[in-house]
């Protein structure tokens, strides 16, 4: 079956990585986007790609892209620190203080701005992304094969339809309309403002140089990345960058798509029943009052941050968890990342499971290729698989944000507290605690 042909429905991270993944392998692949341009879209801001992650972009892409995705990467970071909400540190550790999984780049941690991810993901592929397609439905055949239907009158027919279209996944909700989420109860704010700008130059050194995270008295959660791309605010790659690296970006065409520059984003975890009933319609400055007035007690340059955010990035998302759900029957439909195991971003494993989703399935379709497997039992084989490492990890990132602000008391904030603070004395503790996180971050054990 070396000329099936594969539909894909949403160009987010998982499945443009199947997308390169399958055409490599010789497959037709078609994806369709409901964004209208290349540029549409406001996709997020930071997001880890753990050696997991990286794997998975290793297999799939061709050895010249993986390279310019290892140097479009952001600068790594150096520290790893908890703060109370006045700056007043809790524990401090060093990146390098996580344990190395080995010197290949896909065995990294990378820093990874999402707008430069989907840029890179896109890089080749012009012929195969359909931009402003609003799939609507499908329907199956009696002969095996599948036709997507689409807003604008038009179809695409195939021999196997992948959802990868997100938490709010049309394709799930037609194939598992009995797959349900759960509100974890928690709401997301966000926001970001430009590295170079004074109200960010006045943060701790620590923050600028790494990733923070802020505990109040209240149980609420505060997170702090600093961004510092591989070229200057013009484009040009930055001085001091590799030779190598410098003519990967030079030639790299979809630089002049990509508008990252360096940049500090920040995010607050709270419980929805301390905000507005229509914080989740709100917008710009809006946002970014919410926000100010549930962390007044914060630290000024806190409040100095969020006064000098871009309006047009904030950002307010309701945390949602997947329910487990039993196993189904293989066809000619299948679903990787959020559309069937949307997460929390409590373990930074979302875009790092949906990537090895591409993997595991692309694996398998090839096996299928090669007359190994059929097709039904190429996406069975998948789905197994990907329903116990995805319920692991839906499970610890809910576990992981759950401590929310109705749910802790005065005494446990302060017992965190302390427990952060002689951990921060005992060299032996932190570093195992380096090693959990790490583990949490590349588990392919299940």
């Amino acid at each position: 079956m070396s000329t099936s042909k594969i539909v894909i429905i949403g160009a987010g991270t998982g499945g443009m990585c199947l997308a390169h993944g399958l055409r490599r392998a010789g497959f037709e692949v078609a994806v369709h986007e409901r964004d209208r341009t290349r540029t549409g879209g406001l996709h997020g801001y930071r997001v880890g790609i753990s050696p997991n992650g990286a794997r998975a972009l290793k297999a799939c892409l061709d050895e010249d892209l993986f390279a310019t995705f290892v140097a479009t990467t952001g600068r790594d970071y150096e520290h790893l620190t908890m703060y109370t909400e006045r700056f007043a540190e809790l524990l401090a550790m060093g990146f390098d203080d996580l344990p190395r999984l080995g010197d290949a780049p896909e065995d990294q941690d990378y820093n990874v701005s999402r707008t430069t991810l989907r840029q890179v993901l896109f890089t080749g592929m012009e012929d195969v992304i359909t931009f402003d397609r609003v799939f609507t439905g499908y329907e199956q055949h009696t002969d095996g094969t599948v036709t997507a239907f689409f807003a604008d009158g038009s179809s695409d027919r195939g021999d196997l339809l992948v959802g990868a279209d997100g938490a709010s996944s049309r394709v799930r909700a037609q194939y598992l309309p009995h797959a349900t989420h759960s509100d974890t109860g928690l709401v997301g704010l966000g926001g970001k403002l430009p590295y170079d700008t004074p109200q960010a130059a006045a943060l701790p050194e620590r923050v600028r140089s790494g990733l923070s995270m802020l505990f109040d008295r209240r149980g609420q959660f505060g997170i702090l990345h600093a961004m510092r791309m591989p070229w200057e605010p013009g484009g040009a790659p930055r001085e001091g960058i590799g030779s190598d690296d410098a003519a990967q970006l030079a030639a790299w065409p979809g630089l002049r798509y990509d508008n990252t520059t360096d940049y500090v984003s920040w995010g607050l975890s709270t419980s929805r029943r301390v905000l507005p009933a229509d914080v989740l319609e709100r917008r710009g400055t809006d946002l970014h009052d919410v926000a100010a007035d549930l962390t007044r007690d914060w630290d000024p340059r806190w409040h100095d941050l969020l006064a000098a955010s871009d309006p047009s990035a904030a950002m307010a998302i309701s945390v949602r968890t997947s329910d487990p759900l039993p196993a189904w029957t293989p066809s000619s439909v299948t679903l990787i990342g959020d559309a069937v195991h949307t997460m929390t971003p409590g373990r930074g494993a979302g875009a790092n499971t949906a990537l090895r989703d591409a993997r595991e399935l692309r694996d398998r379709l090839v096996r299928m290729r090669d007359g190994e497997l059929t097709r039904d039992e190429a996406v069975g084989s998948y789905e197994e698989l990907m329903r116990r490492y995805s319920a692991l990890a839906v499970k610890e990132s809910l576990e992981f944000m759950h401590d929310d602000v109705d749910r802790r008391s005065r005494l446990g904030v302060l017992a965190q507290r302390s427990a952060m603070r002689a951990m921060n004395r005992v060299p032996a503790a932190k570093r195992r605690m380096a090693r959990n996180l790490q583990k949490v971050r590349d588990s392919e054990l299940v």
